[in-house]
Parts: C-alpha cells; structure tokens; sequence
C-alpha cells in the first residue's frame, strides 16, 4: 500500500487535516500535500526523522510508515531499471562549471561538452552534491542554522526543513536546478580537479559550513583485504534483475569501488554497470578491439586508467 493512501486514512479516521500534520513534522503544509498528492517522492527513511514524527502524531507503532516507505521505494526502484541515465540538465551542468576556477573553466568546459556525462562530468558533479549533502545532513537539526539559511534563502523554517529532505534523497541522475541553486550555488564557492591525479578541493561557504576546504583524493591501490561488501552492493547482487546479467570480471571492478561516509545504492551500481558497456564511453579502436576493456575507465583528457580502487577522502 503505498504511504499517500495509508497517512490520509489515517487523517480521516483521526479527524485531522494536512496542516496539523505538517505542524507535527516540522514542514510545510504544501509539502505534505504534495507527499500525499504523489507529487513528491518520500524521502529516504534512513535520512530524515519525518516518519517518527508522523508515527508518533497519527498514533501508529514506531517505525510503521517506514517500513511502508521502504517497501515503497524498492518497488519503484525496480520500475526505474530498465531506464537508461540522463545528461545534467544545461542549466545544472552551467552551474556547475560557473563554480569552477577561473583559470579551469574553459578546459572543464570542452571535456564536459564533449562526451554528454561523461565519467569526469560525473565525478565532479557526484563530488559537489556529496558535499552540499553533507553540510545539510549535519545542519538538518540545527535550528538555528536552518533559520539563518532560510533568512539568506528568504523562506520559513518548514519551508527549509522540507527541501532539505527532498535534496538529500536526490542524487546526480535526478537533480533538479532547483535544488542546485538553492544548495549547491550557495554552499560551494568553487572547486578545482587536478586532471593527472583527479584530485578535488571544493572551497565552501564560510557562513554555511564549519569547515572552509573538503579535499577529495582518488587513488588506485590494491583491494583491501577482508573489506566488506557496501549495502548497496549487496543489494545489487541480491536482486537478479539489476546484477544476473553481470560477468565475474564486472562484479569484480563494483566491488573494488571504495567510498569513506558516503553509501551508494543498489540502484548506482546498476548504473555504473551499463556505464562500463556503454560503448559511447569505451569506443572501438582503429583495430577492432574495445578501448579501454572492460575493468579500465578512461576519465577526461584520454588517458587508459585502472580504477582497482577508489577511495574518497574528506
């Protein structure tokens, strides 16, 4: 049953309306209508405290409207499959590399544009909306903070709280302008890739965040021993549907892929899996061969690199 239907039962049963559950959630009416209306997605039960307030205020036992997210959400995570990843939209990706170093821009530019969402495209863009992601996860029950970027923002309290939990539930496929400008524009004042060692430093919005810097280094290593499997992996491995296709050589590279405090889905390695065939990113060479071949990624200026292991530092 999908959670729209069982909260407005519930409010009728109760003989409450919308507004009183938004006061009770600490967001605004329009959002909930919206939540109810389909409209907008439930926010991911792990990132928000929504469900325990509503739990509470439509007297249903602890953790109930979360296990109907969650149940929710895998099913609409198996409807999206089948559908193949989208570019930036222009104004997204305009944002982004107006954000860039100025001595950077025009190069970032032309390797961006060149291949729509490309693998350097993605990084950036993975890396600058993890960062944004993470001043809101760490301020999202900080009144204060919240009051004081909703001044900056001119919107309410409720009104932040509510945005916040729909952009910590997005990720780069999905991102809206939107969203962008309003977290990504003010939080990140610019950023800067070293193109031979795919170094990032994003340089932050002293007033929005605690620290000034986040550097981010990519390295290739051997694969640690006895590291265990990501969640999200598991989950890609569990579901036949995204992972019975996939060679031993593919799973081998998705599990060398290595993240510090952010937790991929299931749903980014089935993306990264059809990335990997996508001949659009690894053409054929002069010769007939594939170039580079599966298990090597080619990233930006051309050059043939062995991702063994990734490791994002903060």
């Amino acid at each position: 049953m999908q959670l729209s239907l069982i909260i407005r039962q519930r409010l009728k049963s109760l003989g409450l309306e919308q507004r009183d559950l938004a006061a009770a959630a600490q967001v605004t009416e329009s959002y909930i209508s919206q939540l109810l209306s389909g409209k907008k997605a439930p926010p991911a039960v792990e990132r928000t405290d929504l469900y325990d307030r509503m739990d509470t205020f439509l007297e249903f036992p602890k953790g109930h409207l979360s296990s109907v997210v969650q149940a929710q959400r895998r099913e609409e995570l198996t409807k999206k499959l089948a559908e193949p990843p989208t570019p930036l939209l222009q104004e997204v990706r305009e944002l982004i590399i107006r954000k860039c170093k100025p001595e950077r821009r025009g190069q970032m530019r032309e390797i961006f544009e060149k291949q729509a969402f490309g693998e350097l495209e993605r990084l950036v863009s993975q890396t600058l909306l993890d960062v944004a992601k993470s001043i809101a996860r760490e301020e999202l029950k900080n009144e204060d903070w919240l009051r004081s970027f909703g001044k900056l923002r001119r919107q309410s309290y409720e009104e932040i709280r509510a945005m916040i939990l729909e952009f910590l539930d997005m990720d780069v496929f999905n991102i809206s302008i939107e969203h962008c400008s309003a977290f990504l524009g003010p939080m990140i004042e610019s950023w800067d890739i070293d193109l031979q060692t795919f170094a990032v430093e994003v340089l932050l919005n002293k007033r929005l965040a605690s620290a000034r810097t986040m550097h981010f280094r990519f390295a290739e290593t051997g694969v640690f021993a006895g590291t265990e499997d990501e969640p999200g992996l598991k989950e890609f491995l569990r579901n036949a549907g995204m992972s019975g296709d996939a060679n031993g050589e593919e799973i081998a590279f998705l599990k060398s892929l290595k993240f510090h405090r952010i937790r991929p889905s299931a749903l980014y390695y089935y993306r990264e899996l059809q990335s990997l065939r996508d001949p659009l990113h690894f053409p054929v060479d002069p010769d007939g061969g594939a170039f580079p071949p599966r298990g090597t990624k080619g990233i930006g200026n051309g050059k043939q690199r062995t991702l063994r292991k990734r490791v994002i530092q903060r």
